[in-house]
């Protein structure tokens, strides 16, 4: 895909982000990696249902800002997954979506896989989904957080903030966003209910049938 092209699916994916209610106001944040080693990143304090091609803040394979605004504050967040996840992060997508949010809030969830094993769907996706501490947006601790995980996980919800998707393309960190949100509101629904989980050997045998990028 050229340039070009991927600024305006990067424009036209975040537009429809915002516009489903799946990010508001000015948050969330998305980049994706440029074929010269670079990458195209949402601007910082921009609503992602109005960027244009022009506004998007491209960066050199270093990190160096070559044109377009400002990029986000939470670049150290995405960066940590392009170096620990090699190609399987093509693009990170990192949402304020209402009900991963309300999930992240909640006291009691398992650290190392925070989302209930309620449907196939999110394990062929996403697999375990490590909870990370509470930080505050933007800290570099944030990024140190996914590097310790040395790319074991695709995805990962922050505490009390929200989730954060990986992939090999836009499109597709995008639709890992959008299950996680789904999987999120099913949890919270079915939430003091005696829900039927999937088992750890329904698990495996979904990740062994579907394994993921």
């Amino acid at each position: 895909m050229s340039d070009a092209a991927l600024a305006e699916e990067f424009c036209a994916l975040s537009r429809s982000l915002f516009e489903r209610g799946l990010t508001h106001g000015t948050s969330g944040n998305l980049s994706a990696r440029l074929p010269d080693g670079g990458w195209l990143v949402s601007p910082t304090n921009a609503s992602l249902g109005r960027l244009t091609p022009a506004r998007l803040s491209r960066l050199d394979a270093r990190g160096g800002h070559v044109s377009g605004d400002a990029p986000t504050k939470e670049w150290p967040l995405h960066t940590a997954f392009y170096a620990t996840r090699g190609q399987r992060a093509g693009a990170v997508v990192h949402l304020h979506s209402p009900f991963a949010v309300a999930l992240s809030c909640l006291p009691d969830l398992d650290p190392a896989d925070c989302l209930p094993s309620l449907t196939p769907y999110p394990i062929m996706r996403l697999g375990q989904i490590p909870l990370i501490p509470y930080l505050p947006p933007g800290d570099a601790a944030l990024g140190e957080a996914i590097l310790a995980l040395q790319g074991r996980a695709g995805a990962v919800l922050l505490a009390n903030h929200g989730p954060v998707t990986s992939a090999p393309t836009l499109a597709e960190a995008v639709a890992n966003c959008e299950e996680f949100e789904a999987a999120a509101r099913l949890a919270i629904t079915l939430r003091g209910m005696s829900a039927r989980t999937l088992s750890a050997h329904q698990q495996a045998e979904l990740l062994a049938r579907f394994p993921r990028s």
